[in-house]
Parts: structure tokens; sequence; C-alpha cells
């Protein structure tokens, strides 16, 4: 309870007074006077840690403002004359951020550095990628002079396992004077990472926000009905798990499979879409409908499809949820969605907002030249822009895609469909947000989205200031269950994991400036072994029970008659031995199976086992079926086309004579069929085959050579049997109760070993990474003392010259450039062709189907072909050298951009290089700008000045056109 002011004591009084005088003063009170909002707690608290000198990470909901703690820092940094550099994992993200700081500080005051853009790169508040900082640090850069602060933006993707060790990296090595900012989406285990911050960094405040500061309603789509996910009681602000089901859903999700359609059903309830624009009354009966409900909605036979794009769309808009953005895990799933909108006649605009659209088009680019606006298809995207509509997705051309952010946080576009790439920390929020599905491309399969996706992704909804409440939209179709989408919206376990691992380029930095002790006690510090400690506390709990329980088993299976350890072990190679015995047999049998279906000719009348009996076909062709065998394409005596397998006849087939096969005979054709079948089974009745064979009744059921049974014979398998009977313990009468428990025994034995490995193999295991790095590092040259050290001693390691220049190559492929650069593979080609080249260490098709090369400008055996191959036999050889060291094997090199580039930095226009490359313009563009940036590197840590000079040049040809157009 608080003390009112009047009953404090002079001298309380007086400090209160101070206090406040105190509070006033601060620089958080300046900061807050220009804010037009009110700070939550959390803002504030996360505010005041940094004031008083501390880090501090903040992790809260999307859309709670968490930057604004970041921003106080530029804002500390400004006032007491130190940098603040402000880093996003995104260079979208970094442009958006440094548009909206000058907007407050000025051009004067802010710059940007994102790789292939510099802008007032020495300025007090610098914007940039997470890398390019990571990079300053190793070449210590004079540009961290002053410097106070660092807010690394979106800090949980320090989880991604292809980038998230950059960001470990940097809170690793920034020097213990500056404050971390780091601000982080809601996760679990905030408190774990706050601590690693406080272990390496010092003094960390954790701030954690759950609570969004505007309420979230789930909902689901049956058809063109909105329903709510949740029953009435739930509250949307503190969800549980396993909530109550709403039953107007599943009653309407029931009667969509029962007839096939979604249609609106009279006298029933639709929750926020009834009408009552998002006001609507919610259901009641939740009592009785939970979980169970979901499982008794798929009785049905799932028929029911998602509801058509344009339906969606104007059910929101009558609704009023618009803005909205609907997410599609495709991008040419997004392109099409514009088109069925427009193509529906939707216009979500008035007159003066179309014309509006068109202004702010038209201003965006202008600097386009027309004959590419027409290569773009500019004037579709620019007509359904006016219409309220447009797409987001990494495709697009950057220009493009930088005005639809602009248009719709302006509130003139209404729907935007957008991959997932638009959920991280760009600032498009929205009243309303859709998932078409739960499912997802990852790279390499389609994978379920994560509870942390789902919360990412529904987290635009509901702007802050705007709305009193966001709306998620789940559509519904066969595949989605309402129980599993309740599980995502309800689950609030978001762990972050370290994805931190040692590189080629980690390796020769840290050894530049620290012996190899060092080196590895900086790694021992990482979040990746951090977690992996703590583990290991938890096994080695597990280890524990798991002694206790061997020790149990051990007494429970102990025979007065002799040590029954010994007779449980001889039981245990008597059943490996069976076991290898009957293996071994049935390989015998598999090849005797494929020997007796190989060389067929068409018309070889077999026989084989079907359940039973035997049944017989004739041969049409033989099939190689790879790794599986022979496969058999025939004509059965039942007139049926079947292809047979090894797998199918594991006893193969009998070979009993031939019928004459029609040359033009079409086993589509069912006369054909009929006609074959009956000459089949007449020959086979007759005894008249076409070799003049005949079926034997021994024939009839052979169906091929048998193996005998080789554990009739076996030496070993006699004698181990020999020596079970004469131990003692086989005369015991608890004998197989005995057996029982020393089964038990060997099982917790075999899981205390495991366990007990993974405790090995998690303590040091990224300093021993980096040793298995150094190690290949060493035996290529780039660091002294060759592959391993004395037993139990790793070598001395130093950097040697081409390790110095391998230091300033910062790229995923970095080993593979290097030895590119030092074996003087590239030295005699062009711009064009480096630029091309250059392209295979960067380039990743999306698909198997992109991936290859294209035609070579000048053949394989050309200056760029031998140069191609010469680099794809390099990263050839380094997967090889990985794989013996125990490593990740790097990716190859993928040719597929080669062509594209070339023809682009030859001065060739956009459609022919769009055409080449067989991707869309915010593709190409993409990837032409991770050729620059290792271009860029080149041109200052090349060998030679040669290969210097000629990677400028390249840049020169490749920054041109699209690729050189931005609106920063």
């Amino acid at each position: 309870m608080t003390t009112p002011a009047d009953e404090l004591s002079p001298a309380a009084r007086y400090a209160a007074a101070r206090r406040r005088q105190r509070d006033e003063r601060s620089e958080l009170a300046r900061f807050r006077r220009r804010l037009e909002f009110e700070l939550d707690d959390f803002q504030v608290r996360g505010c005041q840690a940094l004031e008083e000198g501390h880090g501090v990470l903040v992790a809260a909901p999307t859309g709670a403002g968490k930057t604004v703690v970041g921003e106080f820092a530029v804002h500390l940094g400004l006032a007491t004359g130190r940098k603040t550099f402000y880093t996003t994992p995104i260079k979208a993200l970094s442009n958006q951020k440094y548009l909206d700081l000058i907007a407050v500080h000025g051009k004067a005051s802010v710059g940007l550095l994102t790789g292939d853009t510099t802008i007032n790169g020495n300025a007090q508040v610098v914007v940039m990628t997470t890398e390019v900082l990571r990079n300053m640090l190793y070449a210590a850069s004079p540009t961290l002079d002053g410097l106070g602060f660092v807010v690394m933006d979106e800090v949980h993707y320090l989880a991604d396992r292809f980038r998230g060790p950059v960001w470990e990296e940097v809170i690793i090595h920034l020097d213990p004077a500056v404050q971390v900012v780091s601000l982080s989406a809601t996760v679990s285990n905030a408190e774990e990472f706050g601590e690693w911050l406080t272990m390496v960094r010092g003094n960390t405040e954790v701030v954690v926000s759950e609570i969004r500061p505007v309420p979230l309603w789930q909902h689901m789509m049956v058809g063109s009905r909105l329903l709510d996910l949740y029953s009435a009681h739930v509250d949307p602000t503190e969800v549980r798990a396993d909530p109550p089901l709403n039953p107007d859903l599943l009653e309407a999700i029931r009667r969509a499979q029962r007839t096939g359609s979604a249609r609106d059903v009279p006298g029933r309830g639709s929750g926020r879409g009834s009408g009552h624009g998002g006001t609507g009354p919610r259901g009641g009966r939740s009592g009785r409908y939970h979980r169970g409900g979901g499982r008794d909605a798929a009785r049905f036979p799932g028929r029911v499809r998602r509801a058509p794009r344009p339906v969606v769309v104007e059910r929101l808009d009558r609704d009023g949820l618009l803005p909205a953005i609907v997410f599609i895990f495709s991008r040419a799933g997004c392109e099409a969605a514009v088109h069925q909108t427009v193509a529906a006649g939707i216009r979500l605009t008035t007159a003066a907002e179309a014309a509006t659209i068109r202004e702010v088009v038209e201003a965006s680019c202008a600097a386009v030249p027309p004959e590419d606006l027409a290569v773009l298809g500019y004037e579709a995207w620019a007509h359904a822009l006016e219409r309220g509509v447009a797409a987001h997705h990494a495709g697009l051309l950057p220009v493009f895609k930088e005005t639809v952010e602009q248009l719709f946080a302006a509130g003139y576009v209404k729907v935007v469909y957008a991959t997932e790439t638009l959920a991280l920390g760009i600032n498009m929020p929205a009243r309303s947000v859709v998932l078409e599905s739960l499912v997802k491309w990852d790279g390499s399969a389609h994978v379920q989205l994560t509870p942390g996706e789902y919360t990412q992704l529904t987290g635009r909804a509901g702007r802050r200031g705007i709305d009193v409440e966001g709306h998620a939209v789940v559509l519904y179709s066969e595949e989605i269950d309402p129980v599993a989408v309740a599980g995502l919206a309800s689950r609030r376990t978001y762990p972050l994991r370290s994805a931190f691992h040692p590189t080629y380029n980690m390796a020769v930095n840290l050894l530049g400036t620290l012996p190899l002790d060092k080196a590895r006690e900086v790694l021992e510090t990482s979040f990746a072994q951090f977690q992996a400690d703590r583990g290991v506390v938890g096994l080695a709990r597990q280890a524990r029970r798991h002694t206790d329980a061997v020790a149990q088993y051990a007494e429970q299976m102990r025979c007065h008659l002799g040590d029954f350890t010994e007779y449980a072990e001889l039981r245990r190679r008597i059943k490996a031995r069976e076991g290898n015995l009957s293996r071994e047999r049935s390989v015998v049998q598999r090849q005797q199976a494929r020997g007796s279906m190989e060389n067929l000719r068409r018309g070889t009348v077999i026989s084989y086992s079907r359940g039973r009996r035997p049944a017989h076909a004739v041969v049409l062709e033989t099939i190689d079926g790879g790794f599986d065998g022979p496969q058999l394409r025939v004509l059965t005596d039942e007139r049926q086309v079947r292809t047979l397998t090894t797998t199918e006849l594991p006893h193969g087939v009998s070979r009993v004579g031939a019928v004459k096969v029609p040359k033009n005979f079409n086993p589509r054709n069912p006369a054909q069929r009929r006609d074959l079948a009956s000459s089949l089974r007449n020959a086979l009745a007759e005894g008249r085959l076409g070799d003049g064979g005949q079926v034997r009744p021994d024939q009839a059921g052979d169906h091929g050579p048998r193996a005998g049974s080789a554990a009739a014979t076996d030496d070993e398998l006699a004698r181990l049997r020999a020596q079970l009977r004469a131990h003692p313990c086989h005369g015991c009468s608890e004998r197989e109760e005995h057996a029982r428990w020393a089964q038990r025994w060997e099982r917790a034995v075999e899981e205390q070993e495991q366990l007990l490995d993974k405790i090995h193999r998690r303590t040091g295991s990224i300093a021993e990474d980096f040793d298995r790095v150094c190690a290949v590092l060493g035996e290529l040259g780039y660091l002294t003392g060759g592959g391993a050290g004395a037993p139990g001693e790793p070598p001395l390691r130093e950097v040697t010259d081409d390790g110095r220049w391998l230091a300033r190559v910062y790229a995923e492929k970095d080993l593979v450039l290097a030895e590119c650069l030092r074996r003087r593979a590239w030295d005699q080609l062009t711009p064009a062709e480096l630029a091309a080249v250059v392209s295979t260490t960067v380039y990743e098709a999306r698909t198997p189907e992109q991936r290859g090369p294209g035609p070579v400008p000048g053949g394989r055996h050309g200056r760029l072909g031998q140069a191609l191959v010469e680099t794809a036999g390099i990263g050839d050889r380094l997967a090889e050298l990985e794989r013996l060291h125990g490593l990740p094997v790097t990716a190859p090199v993928d040719m597929g951009l080669v062509g594209a580039v070339h023809l682009w930095a030859s001065g060739a226009p956009l459609v022919d290089a769009l055409d080449a490359a067989e991707l869309g313009a915010g593709d190409f563009v993409r990837w032409c700008k991770q050729v620059l940036d290792v271009l860029d590197q080149l041109a200052t840590a090349a060998p030679n000045d040669r290969t210097a000079r000629r990677a400028h040049e390249a840049m020169g040809l490749v920054r041109r056109g699209v690729v050189a157009w931005s609106n920063v």
C-alpha cells in the first residue's frame, strides 16, 4: 500500500522530491516528452536499465513496441556523444530502420551500411546488417571507435542455421564497455538467454512481456463463414493449453463435410462473421466441446476446399477486417492470388486513393527505362495496386517491394498476399492476418508450422493505436484440423536454440589475434556451448539414475548356481549369430530371386507364388529397377497388366516356356490383352509352349532355388549352444526369470553408454569442432601445424600469409573462394566471366529442377568453362576433406546462374538475363547483389592485383539497371 505524501516524514518527502527531480531531468524523461504515446511498463524498465548503464534483453510479442527500447539507445547515444549501431538481420529491415531514424534525427546524424550500400558510414548513428558489424569487429575497423551502444534487432534470429552464428560472434567480440540492446520475439527461455548474456557481457537486465497491446482473436473461415476458433468464455489475451473449441465451428465443419460444401447454415450464429461488423454474438455451449470435438469432426470424409481468394477478401471487407495480410507460402501463389482477386472485379480503393497510388508508383519507378517496365509486368502490378491489392515476396523487384510496403503502411493498399519473409521485422501491420495453409516448404521438405512461426505470422494483426483488436484467420480445408490450429495458437513454448558453429573465416580471424588455447576459450563462451553444458547437467542426472537401475537389475538377475552375466552373454551371442545367419540367408534368397528375374525375354512364360497357389504370366518387358533389382512388366492369365518386383516375389520366378507376343501388342488395348491371355491359358492347359517346354507338376510349385538352413550346419552356432548347455546357470529352476532381468540390465547398460557418449560429445563440443576446422586449414596451409597434433594435444596454430587474406573473405563458401583464388583458377577470366564464376559460390537453386549449368559462354573447353570445371573440382575436394575430418560438408557450387550473370555483366538487356536465369526479377537482383558483395571482398582481399582489378571492374558491370535501383 502506498503511503500518502502528507503522512511521510520530512526526510522521506525530501527524498521523494529529489527522486522526482532526478527522473524529470533524466534522458528517459526527455525521450518520453517527444513521444506521442505513453510507454508500457516493460518499455520503461528496458529504458531505465539502459540509462543505468546495463545491457538489456527485451522479449515481447510482435507489435508490442520493443523497438522503442532500441530507439532510446539511439537517443542516449546522441545525448552522451557516443556512437550507436542499430543492427538488423536483413537489408530490407535495415533500409526501413534507416528511413525511420533519419525522419527523427536527420540525415546528418544517421548512416547506413548493408554490404552493397554505404551512406554516411561515419555518422553517430549507423544502421547495418549484423554481418557488417561482425566484419568490422574482425577487421578492427576504426569505425568502432567511440561505440557505446549496439541494438540487435530480431536477436532470436541466432537460431537460424545458416546466418545465426553471426549474432553470437558479435555479442562475444564486442568491447565490454559497449551496452548491447537485444530485441527478441517472445521466447520461453528468455531467462536462460539473459543468463548467458550476463556471463559474456556483464550485467544484463531481462525484460519479458507476454502481453499483446492489441488483443488477438482467433478465427477459422469455413467456406464464406467466419467463425471464432474458441468458445465464448475464452479470453484471447489469456489463452491456456487445450482451450475449448467453438461448437458452432465444429458444427459448420461437420455440415460442410457431409454435404461437400460450406454454404451458410440458416439460423446458426457465425461468431464475428455474422454480419455485425466484428461485434457479433459469440456462441455458447462450450462446456462439453473441447479437443474431442475436433476429432469428432474428423470422422466425416473431408471433401471441402478452402474458400476462394476473392470470397475471403469480400468477407473481410464486409466485416470491416481490412487491411489484411494473406500469407501464402509460395511466390507463384502470391502472384496468382493477386491476379484472381483483380480478375474477380474487386476494388478496395476510392477514386482519390487510386489516383494517389498512381502518383506514388510513377514517382517510385521514374528511373526505370520503359523497355524494362514492360519486362517487369509494370502495368499489371500498378493496376492491382490501384485496386488496393498487391503481392510481397523475395522474388519481387526491390523497388516494387518497397513501393508496396510504403503504400500498405500508408493505408492505401488493403490486401497483401505475402510469403513468410514479410513476418521478419518489416513494419507492415494489418487489422487481420489470414493463413491459407499450416504447411510450408523449408527448402528441402514440406513441414508443419511451429507455434513460434504461427505466432510470428499472426502477430502482424492489430495495429497499435489504430485497432482495438486484431484478427487471425485460418482458412478451413480438408487438410486442416481445428484442434491443430488451437494447438498452434495456444502454445507458449518457443525455446531459442543456438545454431552457432565455427567457420573457416572465424578460425583464421580468431587465431590472427589470439593463441589457440585462448581462441578455444572464447568459443566455449558461446550460447551454443552454454546450452550444451546445461544439457549435460540433465544428462548427468539421467546417467546417475541409470547407474542405480543397472545395479538393481544386476542384483535381481543374480543366480546361486553361477555368473548369470556370463550366461546372459552366451544367450545374446547365440541370438545375434542366428540373426546374422538369417540375414545372410535372406541376402542369398534376394540374390537368387533377382537372378531368376534377370535376362527374361519378351514372351517368356513364368510361374510365381501368389498366396498359396502358383500364378502364371507372360513377360512383356524387363525394367531396370536400380538398387531394388529388376522389375517385370507382365500380362497375367487373368488379362491384367502388372509390374512385379523382387519385394513382391521374395522367391523369384520359374521359367516354364514361351508364347509369341505380337510385335504391335498394345497393353492398353483390351482386345489384344484378351487374345494374349487366351493364348497363355491355352498353352498352359495343353502343355504346349513355344520352346517345346511343358509345365511339370514339380515345376508348378518350384519358384526359384532356395537357400538351405545355415543355422543347422554353422559350427560357431553349435559351439555357442554347447557352451550354453554346459553353463551352471542352465540348470537353474528360475533361469527364465533371471533372463528377463538380464534383458532389462542389458538395455539399461546400453542406454547408460549412450548417455555417457552424449555427455562426452557435448562437453567441449564447440571447441572440438573448432579443432577440426583448424585441422582442415592446417592441412591446406592456411594455418601452421599441419593436420593433427600430438596425441591428446592440439598442434600449435598460427595464421599463414594465405590465412591472412582468407580472414577478409566473408561468405558461406569462404574456403572454396579462397582455394580458387590461391590456385589461380580465375586469373585468366575477363571481368564479366569473373562475375559469372563468382555466382557459383553464392547461388543456391530453390528446387532441384533449377540446379545444373545452362549453356556456358565459350563452351565447356573455353576459358570460362575450364574455370567452372576447376571450381567444381575444388569444391568436391574440399567436401572430401571435410568428410575425412568429421565436419559438415559444404554444399557444392551451383552453376545455375552462370549464363544469366555473364549476359548481364556483358551488357545484355534485362529480358535476356531473366530468360537465361529462369528467375523472377527480384530473385535475379538479390543474387546479383550477393555476387557484388563477394566481388567487393575480392577487390580488397584477392592475393594478386590482377584479380583484384578485375573484381572491381566486374562490380561496375553488374551494378547497373535493376541491380542498382533502390529507394534508399
